[in-house]
Parts: C-alpha cells; sequence; structure tokens
C-alpha cells in the first residue's frame, strides 16, 4: 500500500500498529480481567543490530538480479507470523535466517532457481505473503543443507485471463488479495475468498495451505474455488486440465492443494469466480444457554440455508471482542447473493435461532434496510477481528501471551473436546504459573460439525513468554487429537504441527507422500521439515 511499510517483526503495516489511546484502552481491557499484570512495553531491536549471519552462498550471475541481501529483507523473511515468531523478533532472536531472498519475475525464473539450487543442495522455502503461523515459511534447517533461500513470488501478481462464460480467471501465485480483487472488479467479479490475513497473503499461499476464508458454510476453503493449478516441481511442470470436475483417477490439483511447498511451487491457477454480490442481511443473536446456541448453529448448518456467516462466539469471546455481555454467547449471522433478495433465508435462521431461546437485541438487517445502522455486537467483533493481529502484537511486546488455535470435529464429539481444550489449557497455564482466559468461536460450520477456534489471553513473564506458550501448545494439541479432532482446520501443518500431524496422519498415506517427495523434488531442496523428513544422511541421501 502506497506510504505504509511492512512490518519486518510484526504484523502488517508499521503505521497501523497499536499505539497512543487505542494501546491505553487495550492495557485497560485486559487489566479489568487480569488485574496484576505486567504490562511494560518492550520493542524490537533495530534490524542493524540483529547480528544476521552473513549469506553462506553467491548466486550465479544469470540469477543475481533476482536475489536480495538486505539485512532487513532476509529478516523480514525469517519467520511467519505467529505469536512465537513475534516473540522470537522482539528478543532479536533471528538465528535462521534465509541467506537470499529470491524474487522470480517469471515462471521460467523459478524453473532457473530451482535448477540451481538442486545443483547445489540448496533448500528452497517458497514464500508468499509471509503470513504463516506454524512455521511453513523458515528455514528452519538441519547441516544437510549449505544454505537457504527464500522464494518470494511476490513479482508473480497479474491476473492473467478471464473467462466470464464459465466465470474464471488465470491467476498468478504472487498476488495479495486486495490486489486480486482490484483486477477482479471491473469485470463485475470476485474471488471472495477473505481469510483474516487477506491483505498480507497471497493466492499462492492460500492454495498451498488450503485456507479457509469467508463463507462459514459450503465454500469454506480456497480448495473449493480451484479448477487448475499449475506448479514448476524440479522434475517438470504440472498443469492440470479446466474442468468444472473430473473422476479420471486421483486429482492432481488435490496433489499439490495443502502441500505446503513440499512438492512443487504453484505459480499459477485457473479460479472460480462469482459475481459481486447486491443482497445482504445480517443479524446478531444472542442466547443465555451456551449449549442451545450451539445447537442453534448446528439447527443452522443442516437447514441447508448455507449461510455466508455463521460465526458463534463464545461469552469470553463475545464479551472480550464485541462488548457483548452474554451467558451464551453470540451468533453472528449473515446472507448474500448476487442474483436474489436473501431476506427469507435470514428470517428462517431467526427463527430456528428463537427455537433454541436465542434473542435479537437489534432488528435484523434485510435486503434494501434503510436509515442509518444500529450498531450490533456483530459489528464490534467484526472491527475487532481486523485489529486482532495488531493487538496480539502489542500484548506481546508487554509480556502477554496471546495466541489461537483451531480444529475441527463431528458435533456429537463438541461438547467433549471443548471440555478437554478448557481443562488441558488451564492446567497448562497453571503449569506455567499463568493466569488467563480461554475462548472459543466457530470460524466455520459443516452439516456434520463445526471448526472451533480457541483463543488464549494470559499472563506472561517476559523472556519466557515464548516457553511459556509452547508448553500451552503442546497440551492443547494433545488434547485435541485425543478428543478426535484435527491439529488444524485451516492453519496448515508447517514444521509446528509436525507431531501431531504425524499421528494423525494415517501411515499408508505418509508413505504415498514420501514417494510423491522423491519423485517430484528427487534432491529433497523444497520447504524441508514440512509434511515429511528429509531422508538420513542429508537431502540426496
Amino acid at each position: 500500500m502506497a506510504g505504509k511499510h511492512r512490518s519486518w517483526w510484526g504484523w502488517g503495516h508499521v503505521e497501523d500498529a497499536v499505539t497512543g489511546a487505542e494501546a491505553t484502552a487495550l492495557a485497560d481491557r485486559v487489566r479489568t480481567l487480569l488485574p496484576d499484570v505486567d504490562l511494560a512495553e518492550h520493542v524490537a531491536p533495530p534490524v542493524a543490530e540483529l547480528g544476521l549471519r552473513p549469506p553462506r552462498v553467491d548466486p550465479p550471475a544469470s540469477l543475481a538480479g533476482l536475489c536480495s541481501t538486505d539485512p532487513a529483507d532476509r529478516a523480514a523473511h525469517t519467520h511467519g507470523k505467529a505469536f512465537r515468531d513475534v516473540v522470537r523478533n522482539l528478543h532479536g532472536d533471528l538465528r535462521d535466517p534465509p541467506d537470499l531472498v529470491v524474487r522470480p519475475a517469471t515462471e521460467q525464473d523459478v524453473v532457473d532457481v530451482l535448477d540451481w539450487c538442486a545443483g547445489r543442495d540448496i533448500a528452497v522455502i517458497p514464500y508468499g505473503g509471509g503470513s504463516s503461523v506454524v512455521g511453513g515459511v523458515e528455514p528452519r534447517l538441519d547441516e544437510a543443507y549449505p544454505a537457504a533461500v527464500s522464494l518470494d513470488l511476490g513479482r508473480l501478481d497479474r491476473v492473467l485471463e478471464v473467462d466470464p462464460t464459465s466465470r474464471a480467471a488465470r491467476i498468478q501465485a504472487g498476488v495479495f488479495g486486495p490486489a486480486l480483487e482490484d483486477q477482479l472488479r471491473p469485470h463485475g467479479l470476485t474471488l471472495r475468498h477473505f481469510p483474516q490475513s487477506f491483505e498480507f497473503s497471497t493466492l499462492g499461499g492460500w492454495l498451498a495451505t488450503r485456507a479457509g476464508g469467508h463463507y462459514a458454510t459450503v465454500l469454506t476453503h480456497i480448495d473449493d474455488l480451484v479448477e487448475s493449478l499449475r506448479v514448476v516441481t524440479p522434475a517438470g511442470t504440472s498443469q492440470s486440465r479446466r474442468l468444472p470436475g473430473s473422476g479420471a483417477g486421483p486429482s492432481p490439483d488435490r496433489l499439490f492443494l495443502g502441500s505446503e511447498g513440499v512438492l512443487g511451487v504453484i505459480t499459477e491457477a485457473w479460479m472460480r469466480l462469482q459475481d459481486r454480490p447486491r443482497w445482504r442481511a445480517g443479524a446478531s443473536v444472542h442466547f443465555t444457554d451456551y449449549d442451545e446456541a450451539v445447537a442453534a448453529t448446528r439447527a443452522i448448518a443442516q437447514s441447508g440455508l448455507q449461510p455466508s456467516n455463521c460465526r458463534l462466539l463464545d461469552p469470553a469471546e463475545a464479551l472480550l471482542n464485541a462488548g457483548a455481555a452474554t451467558t451464551g454467547g453470540v451468533l453472528v449471522l449473515g446472507f448474500e447473493s448476487a442474483d436474489h433478495p436473501v431476506t427469507p433465508w435470514l428470517d428462517r435462521a431467526v427463527e430456528l435461532c428463537r427455537d433454541h431461546g436465542g434473542s435479537l437485541p437489534a432488528p435484523p438487517r434485510g435486503d434494501g434496510a434503510s436509515g442509518p445502522p444500529r450498531r450490533t455486537a456483530a459489528d464490534a467483533w467484526r472491527s475487532a477481528f481486523l485489529r486482532m493481529p495488531y493487538q496480539r502484537d502489542a500484548l506481546a511486546a508487554r509480556s502477554m501471551i496471546v495466541e489461537t488455535f483451531e480444529t475441527a470435529c463431528t458435533w456429537d464429539r463438541f461438547p467433549a473436546l471443548r471440555a478437554a481444550v478448557l481443562d488441558a489449557a488451564g492446567e497448562a497455564l497453571r503449569s506455567v504459573a499463568a493466569t488467563g482466559v480461554i475462548t472459543c468461536r466457530f470460524t466455520h460450520v459443516y452439516p456434520d460439525g463445526p471448526a472451533p477456534y480457541f483463543g488464549v489471553y494470559a499472563t506472561g513473564r517476559w523472556g519466557s513468554t515464548l516457553a511459556q506458550w509452547d508448553q500451552i501448545k503442546h497440551a492443547v494439541s494433545d488434547a485435541l487429537l485425543a478428543a478426535g479432532g484435527t491439529i488444524t482446520h485451516h492453519h496448515a501443518i508447517g514444521r509446528d504441527h509436525r507431531p501431531w500431524y504425524d499421528r494423525q496422519r494415517p501411515d499408508p498415506v505418509a508413505l504415498a507422500l514420501r514417494g510423491a517427495k522423491s519423485a517430484l523434488d528427487p534432491s529433497w531442496i523444497l520447504n524441508p521439515g514440512v509434511l515429511v523428513d528429509p531422508p538420513a544422511g542429508g537431502p540426496t541421501g
């Protein structure tokens, strides 16, 4: 964005960081819940004082124009944007920076970089927007690799072709969310995939991590919007055929979706688009009983109404981030369409909520509503949602432990899963001598189950918050798997989720994945340590 600068150590733009009155108000809210918290602010060291190790490799002359060794560039590409990344940056702990940041301008550049790196056993970390929260873009390698490069696809950022008849577009993988929508808008079309990281993440990153986006039902994952993929691998380039559907063997696209750059580098995709919505309707429903709120949400998920927004905030989440005091939580509902008014769908959803004791403090917003809108808990939560990453950074700099984790499970297992997670988190907080609050919201819902998203807000000790969080994360991750959930619904595996992914993944699938890795990346240079480990003895075995 013109006039703004990306933070090397934290989320988003430096100019949008939490400061002044907003910082004071945030600290006051924390002290209301945690009166004895120490909120003294710490700041990240200047890049010049980080002491990054010198680059261990020089690029060939043919690639030198694509490469950067600038310390700020290397620092910004060392970690993702998880709490543990931000904390390490605040402490100046950048022990594994990439040796080079490489920005290909064409697909042939990608081919050339992979050829060079494969010949030298140099690790290649595909990099989109860098918003990974699971260690997915971090060159956390062993000594088997003499160097590592961060392959930043940000220059591959164009919509190359639009097919209005089929309502699809061929798009380069390095385009950021806002730039993508800006290029589609003149055609009256939209991808309509809006993860929380939308402003600072790319199409290729969404595809490589199977990101979850705007829709709470039906089109929940980026997978649902893919028509075909083009992927550069060390063994050759894969181009799948554009089709609305196919039963011709295992899907080639599904092989690469969620592969996190270990099998190849996604350079382009044909994506299914939609007409831009014209009609919208929404409501905030309050509940006095949380179990009834869950039952209402399940009824809507199984009704066939298919709301675009159906996010249940538990009482703690509703209070902290929406300012709504309830005993049962708040359900944020929304419907949208480019074809027809949607108020009847909202009315039916509200009726289902009322069957479970739900009430509306403010009238629903329907198609064509006039007059100034009344601010609801949904509006407050939406505003807080966009500021959450910046507030997380501000609190991390003040010795707070502020992080999230998410999962998915079937409806029958949710009550026990939530109880197990709250018990595990509470016990872990006590074991690390921290006091805190655990929140839960549903980000996505399916007919057969929800995707619960938990938040941890706890006191920490400066210098120890990373170790404290790691212990909490380990405990809650064990609880998720034991209760029948997944280690992640939409945040990918990276390096941080590997221990639990290895337990969740069937052994024959692990064998097949290693086989695909060996065939497509015989030198094992692509994102080492993600999904599968390199062979014993080094990348070439």
